[in-house]
C-alpha cells in the first residue's frame, strides 16, 4: 500500500466520513420507523452509556499509535513500528475488555436510572462488546494512518456502515415480525420494542466486529514488511508508557467535548424556566413545556445542522497528524510549516463557504430538512445563524488539535477544551436570559473561537513556526462574495420558485462566485509573495 500525502489522505478520509454519514442516515431513519419513539428511547439509552466509555477508551488510541508510528517511520525504524503495534494491541485489548465488562455490569442499573425500568438493559448489554472491537480497530487504523495510508481507515469505516445498515435493520425487522415467539426466551422483558432495540444494537456490535475482520484481511494482503537494521528498539514498557501518556489526555478531551451538550441541557432549560423566554413560541405549546420545547428544538435541529460540516472536516486531523509527526521527528521546519499551512487553509476553504451558505439559506434549509417540524425549525433560524462563526472555528480547531498531538503536546487540547467549556457555561448564563436560544448559539461561537485562538497560539509557539495570514484573508473575502451571490440568487428565485429551487440556485450562484474569486485572489497573493521574495 502506497503512502499518501496530506491532501490525498485527507480527501480519502473526508469522503469516507461523508459516506459514513449517509449510511448513518440510511440506518437511523428506517430504524426510527421500526422502533417508534419508545423503542428509540431504549436504543438511545444504550448509546448514552456506550459513547463516553467508547470515546475515552478508543478515541485517543488511533491518534497515539499514529503519532508514534509516524515518528518511527520518518526515522526508518520499522522494527520499532512493529513493536509499537504489538504492544498497543496487547495493552488496549485489555483496556477494551475492561470497558466492555464495565458496560455489561452497569447495563441493568443504568437502565433503571435512565429510563425508570430495566427494559433497556438487554440493549445496553448487547453494545458492550463494541468497546473491545473498537479498541482493536483503533490500533490497526492508527498503525496504517501513521504509515501514511488512509485507505484501510476509510474502507473499514464504510464496511462498518454497510454491515450496520444491513444487519441492524434485518435483526430489528425480524424481531418486530416474530416478537411474540421470541419474547418467551426473554421473560424479564415485557415490551417487544425493547427486544427490537436490542436487535438493532446487535447490528451495531456486529458492524464493529466486521471492522476488525476487514482490517485483518487487509493485514494479510498488505504485502512484504519493510526491514530495517536498527540497533535500538524501544522496550515494551517504554512504548506502553508513551501510548498511555498520549492516549489518556486525548480520550479525556473527547469526554470533555461532550460537556458542552451537558452545559446546554442544564443551562437552557434552567435559565428559560427562571427568566422566561423572550422569543416567539407556537401557540400550541403549554407554558410549562416551553423550556423543554426550546431546548429540544435547539439540540435536535440547530445543532444537528451545525455538526454536519465539522464531522467531515474532523478527518483533516487524521490526515495531517502523520505528516506533522514525521516532520517534527525529522526536525524539518519547512515541511512542518508547509503541512500546517495546508491543513489550516484546507479547513478554512471548506468551512467558510459552508458557514456563509448555511447562514444565508438557513430558512430554506431548515424548512426543507424539517418540513414536519415547521414550528421548531422557525424557532432555530436565527440561532443557526449565530452558530455559523463557531462552526468555522470548530472546523479549523480539529487539525490544530491533531498537530499539537503530532509535536508531543497531547495534553494541551484537554486543557484548552476545559477553558472553552468554562466560556460556554458563563456565556449561557449571561446571554440566555436576554437573548433566549440565540444566547446559547452566541456562547457556543465564543467557546469555539477561544478554543481555536488558544490552540493555534499554543501550537505555533511550541512548533516555533509562523503562518502567513494573506491566504486566509483571501478565503474570508471570497466567502463574503459567496454570501452576497447566494443571497441575491435566493432573493430572486424565491419570488417565483419554492424553497428547494431557490436553495439550489443560490448554492450554484454562491459556489461559482466563491471558486472564481478564490482563484483570482490566490493568484494575486502568490504574485505578491513572489514580488516580496525578489
Amino acid at each position: 500500500m502506497k503512502k499518501q500525502n496530506f491532501i490525498k489522505g485527507s480527501v480519502i478520509l473526508m469522503l469516507s466520513a461523508a459516506a459514513a454519514k449517509v449510511l448513518g442516515a440510511v440506518f437511523k431513519i428506517p430504524l426510527t420507523n421500526l422502533l417508534g419513539g419508545v423503542g428509540m428511547s431504549y436504543f438511545s439509552c444504550a448509546y448514552s452509556i456506550f459513547l463516553p466509555v467508547y470515546a475515552f477508551s478508543v478515541t485517543g488510541l488511533s491518534t497515539a499509535v499514529a503519532a508514534m508510528t509516524a515518528k518511527s517511520s520518518a526515522l526508518g525504524m520499522y522494527e520499532n513500528i512493529r513493536r509499537i503495534r504489538r504492544t498497543a494491541l496487547i495493552l488496549f485489548s485489555l483496556v477494551g475488555i475492561a470497558g466492555s465488562l464495565l458496560i455489561f455490569l452497569l447495563a441493568r442499573p443504568f437502565s433503571l436510572i435512565s429510563s425508570g425500568s430495566g427494559e433497556a438493559a438487554l440493549a445496553v448489554a448487547m453494545i458492550a462488546p463494541s468497546v473491545f472491537f473498537g479498541c482493536i480497530t483503533a490500533v490497526e487504523r492508527g498503525y496504517y494512518e501513521g504509515m501514511g495510508n488512509m485507505y484501510p481507515t476509510a474502507f473499514s469505516q464504510v464496511a462498518e456502515g454497510i454491515i450496520r445498515v444491513g444487519a441492524g435493520l434485518l435483526f430489528c425487522g425480524y424481531v418486530n415480525s416474530h416478537g411474540t415467539e421470541l419474547m418467551q426466551y426473554f421473560p424479564y422483558i415485557t415490551d417487544v420494542r425493547a427486544l427490537a432495540a436490542a436487535a438493532g444494537i446487535a447490528g451495531v456490535t456486529l458492524s464493529s466486529f466486521g471492522g476488525v475482520l476487514f482490517l485483518a484481511v487487509i493485514n494479510i494482503f498488505s504485502g512484504k514488511k519493510k526491514i530495517s537494521g536498527e540497533v535500538h528498539v524501544a522496550p515494551h514498557k517504554e512504548i506502553a508508557g508513551e501510548l498511555i501518556k498520549t492516549a489518556f489526555p486525548i480520550g479525556a478531551g473527547s469526554v470533555v467535548t461532550n460537556l458542552t451538550a451537558i452545559v446546554d441541557m442544564a443551562t437552557i432549560i434552567g435559565c428559560i424556566g427562571i427568566f422566561g423566554y423572550r422569543g416567539t413560541v407556537p401557540c400550541g405549546v403549554a407554558e410549562a413545556d416551553i423550556p423543554r420545547f426550546v431546548y429540544g428544538s435547539f439540540t435536535g435541529i440547530a445543532l444537528t445542522v451545525f455538526n454536519l460540516i465539522p464531522s467531515v472536516t474532523n478527518m483533516l486531523g487524521k490526515g495531517v497528524l502523520p505528516c506533522i509527526a514525521s516532520a517534527w521527528a525529522a526536525g524539518d521546519k519547512d515541511e512542518l510549516r508547509r503541512g500546517t499551512s495546508q491543513a489550516m487553509l484546507t479547513a478554512a476553504v471548506i468551512a467558510v463557504p459552508s458557514a456563509v451558505g448555511i447562514g444565508v439559506l438557513s430558512p430554506q434549509i431548515l424548512r426543507i430538512l424539517f418540513a414536519r417540524q415547521s414550528d421548531e425549525a422557525e424557532l432555530c433560524i436565527s440561532a443557526l445563524r449565530w452558530l455559523m462563526p463557531g462552526m468555522v472555528c470548530l472546523c479549523m480547531s480539529f487539525p490544530v488539535f491533531a498537530m499539537l498531538q503530532g509535536i508531543g503536546k497531547s495534553s494541551s487540547p484537554l486543557k484548552i477544551m476545559l477553558v472553552g467549556t468554562a466560556v460556554k457555561t458563563a456565556g449561557n448564563a449571561a446571554f440566555i436570559p436576554f437573548m433566549g436560544i440565540d444566547g446559547a448559539s452566541l456562547s457556543t461561537t465564543l467557546c469555539y473561537a477561544v478554543i481555536l485562538g488558544l490552540s493555534l497560539y499554543t501550537y505555533l509557539k511550541a512548533a516555533d513556526i509562523s503562518v502567513s495570514p494573506a491566504q486566509f484573508f483571501a478565503v474570508g473575502y471570497a466567502g463574503v462574495l459567496c454570501g452576497a451571490a447566494a443571497y441575491l440568487g435566493a432573493d430572486i428565485c424565491s419570488r417565483t420558485a419554492g424553497d428547494i429551487s431557490s436553495a439550489i440556485a443560490a448554492t450554484a450562484a454562491g459556489g461559482a462566485v466563491y471558486l472564481l474569486s478564490l482563484y483570482l485572489l490566490s493568484v494575486k497573493v502568490k504574485r505578491q509573495q513572489k514580488t516580496a521574495c525578489i
